[in-house]
């Protein structure tokens, strides 16, 4: 069962989190509000699939603290910042951050709702490709030492010959690895092969 997705909305000014609730609900969203970056930090599970609204200035913690505390446990929630107080560096430093768009209030409804639509495809996004990073990483674990090593001369160009030759084991040992490994990965080509290699490195390398 797939969870919907949630908008959540830190405001510590009450008729903005009941205006918001209201405009979220009848656009169709799931919405959980909060007072505070604090409150919202003890609730917040990263699993949750969703967006964040957030406030800029609150007592206690700010919007930028709670965005750079999200950050330091690597919970990537897109972030839409409101405030009725900013300025350009605040924008800046926001939005270098990851900040996928920052709202002067009033905004206009549509570019609010704009944003969260952006920012729940931006989560949606990245929690696939984390599910496929994990799926290749449990692929080529099952890998044992010799395969992998066959592995990497295979996408290197080498024959069966000249894997053997380096490795110092027979040919045929090579085309029962080769076998293996095309088994275990799901592949049925070499160039399926090779194309599922780059794609494990890309995501090893944090492209």
């Amino acid at each position: 069962m797939t969870t919907k997705p949630t908008v959540f909305v830190v405001d510590d000014d009450l008729s903005v989190r009941e205006g918001l609730r209201n405009l979220l609900r009848s656009a169709g969203f799931e919405v959980e509000t909060f007072d505070c970056a604090s409150t919202f930090l003890e609730h917040r599970r990263p699993e949750q699939h969703g967006c964040l609204v957030l406030d800029m200035r609150m007592p206690g913690m700010s919007g930028i603290e709670l965005q750079e505390q999200l950050t330091a446990i690597s919970d990537g929630i897109p972030i839409v910042f409101i405030t009725a107080h900013g300025d350009i560096p605040m924008t800046v430093r926001a939005m270098k951050a990851g900040a996928i768009e920052f709202l002067p209030k009033p905004f206009e409804e549509q570019a609010l709702l704009d944003a969260i639509e952006q920012g729940l495809q931006l989560d949606a996004e990245r929690r696939q490709a984390r599910a496929t990073q994990y799926q290749l990483e449990q692929l080529f674990s099952s890998l044992t030492v010799r395969e992998q090593q066959v592995l990497q001369l295979t996408i290197r160009g080498l024959m069966n010959k000249q894997i053997a030759g380096e490795l110092g084991i027979a040919e045929v040992t090579v085309k029962v690895h080769r076998h293996n490994i095309m088994q275990k990965l799901n592949v049925r080509s070499l160039a399926n092969l090779v194309h599922l290699v780059e794609k494990y490195e890309s995501f090893e390398r944090g492209d």
